[in-house]
């Protein structure tokens, strides 16, 4: 489920909780502009905004805030030798818009996971000062779904100018924010998470980059997952296995695509992703070492159904031999399975 699934769920339960959502960034840090974590009343946490002291700051502030309905902005500098702790390359400033989970936004909440799970676009706009805290979605067929009368309409069509403006930032991925008032793209792109920064990676995050996909790369070796070797990727993590899973979300739309330097290695992320809800799972090797690995995921208890669903040997059969092939063949059947 994603967030919103989850909201809707703490909802039901009489439970609420806070969202936060990374707003600026400068320099480098854990994630990118836009990635969300709720915290529930009951201190469980859905999502990731980076893990390590960052994230559990904003825990604090998000359990110190519970039940005030007034959402702030957190500014936090990351120390660089602290970072660098955590796999990473250097600090950075990031700022935190933390916000109520408030119960009559509920369709507000159900509408944005109904359009995330759908793949549908649009803007979701939030006013806030310390007056007033309002939320405003904005679909892609310029249907608008308002907090305060919770419908689907205003009553008034959008003006010629406001359209336009409006489908500009439909393919505007940056996050627009002032002392009131903050505006995001609900564009939601699939997500793959590519396991191994190696050559074949870099042609898969650039083909499936091209396609339409959010592509963030993984590995421990920051000599090779780093901006030089990929520069289309939206995001590129250093941290070794199992530890990166935390810093990674899964709603059941994700793509994953297991390309590690070693079986070893390859097994543990595959046992990983199986715990996991996912759209794709997909692991290269030869026939030989993937029923090796599989033979052994066995014994680490996943059923034969769970395990049938990893494609594998990966990519469409296509007769693929160089790198550049063989990517192809993978970022092709990503495709065929996302439309499928």
């Amino acid at each position: 489920m994603n967030i919103y699934e989850i909201i809707g769920n703490y909802l039901d339960s009489d439970k609420t909780g806070a969202i936060a959502t990374i707003v600026t960034k400068e320099g480098s840090g854990p994630r990118n502009v836009g990635a969300k974590m709720f915290v529930g009343e009951d201190g469980k946490i859905y999502g990731t905004i980076g893990g390590g002291s960052l994230e559990f700051n904003v825990y604090k502030e998000a359990m110190a805030q519970m039940g005030e309905h007034n959402p702030h902005m957190i500014h936090i500098k990351m120390d660089s030798e602290e970072v660098v702790g955590k796999y990473m390359i250097c600090g950075g400033n990031v700022d935190i818009f933390l916000e109520p989970v408030i119960k009559k936004y509920d369709k507000i909440y159900r509408r944005l996971g109904y359009m995330e799970k759908t793949d549908k676009n649009g803007v979701l706009i939030t006013q806030f000062n310390n007056e007033k805290f309002l939320k405003t979605i904005i679909e892609k067929n310029e249907d608008i779904f308002d907090s305060e009368i919770n419908e689907n309409t205003f009553g008034f069509e959008i003006s010629e100018d406001e359209k336009e403006v409006f489908q500009e930032r439909l393919h505007d991925s940056k996050i627009y924010v002032n002392n009131e008032i903050l505006i995001e793209t609900l564009n939601h792109l699939p997500t793959l998470y590519i396991f191994g920064a190696g050559h074949i990676s870099q042609f898969i995050a650039k083909f499936a980059k091209i396609a339409g996909f959010y592509v963030v790369v993984t590995d421990d070796r920051a000599e090779f997952a780093n901006k030089e070797r990929f520069p289309e990727a939206d995001e590129i993590l250093v941290e070794p296995i199992p530890d990166v899973f935390n810093s990674l979300q899964f709603s059941g739309n994700e793509f994953v695509v297991i390309v590690t330097r070693g079986h070893q290695f390859d097994a543990d992320v595959l046992r990983e992703s199986l715990k996991r809800d996912t759209k794709y799972v997909g692991m290269i090797g030869s026939k030989r070492k993937v029923k090796m690995i599989f033979d052994h995921m066995k014994k680490c208890g996943f059923s034969e159904d769970i395990i049938s669903n990893v494609y594998s040997p990966i990519g469409l059969s296509i007769n693929a031999e160089t790198p550049q092939e063989i990517a192809v063949s993978i970022v092709a059947e990503l495709i065929m399975v996302r439309r499928g």
